[in-house]
């Protein structure tokens, strides 16, 4: 849902919205993604497996992008928490996949840990609407 007569516009896929968080951000042409992680009806996705849950998160980033009115193709810009560097495989399986003409800006870095313990990653996304 977006209020569009602001100059900020913001974004909650049905199912998405969580309390204190909007899903994305419309700053005119951009859009900021908020961190996705491997959730899926308020359960963990693949939990154990770097790939699925990078599927998972790529998934949550597109229904967000949609809810805004954009695709993966508008993806300019990456940026992944993982828990460790053996779930980058996984993460840059997926993403390779997803952007393989066109890949976006990217950083990955490595922390200590995410908010619920079964997560791998969190991937952050920034797209371009043009027009």
């Amino acid at each position: 849902m977006s209020n569009d007569s602001a100059p900020i516009a913001r974004y909650n896929p049905p199912g998405m919205t969580f309390t204190g968080m909007s899903q994305a951000v419309g700053c005119g042409a951009f859009l900021l993604v908020s961190g996705q992680v491997a959730l899926r009806d308020g359960a963990v996705v693949g939990i154990g497996d770097a790939e699925a849950q990078a599927e998972q998160c790529f998934a949550n980033i597109a229904a967000v992008l949609a809810e805004a009115g954009a695709t993966l193709d508008d993806v300019a810009s990456l940026r992944c928490s993982l828990v460790g560097r053996d779930a980058y495989g996984g993460y840059a399986a997926v993403k390779n996949r997803l952007f393989a003409d066109a890949p976006p800006a990217s950083t990955v870095v490595i922390v200590a840990g995410l908010l619920l313990p079964d997560l791998l990653m969190e991937v952050e996304a920034v797209a371009w609407r043009p027009g």
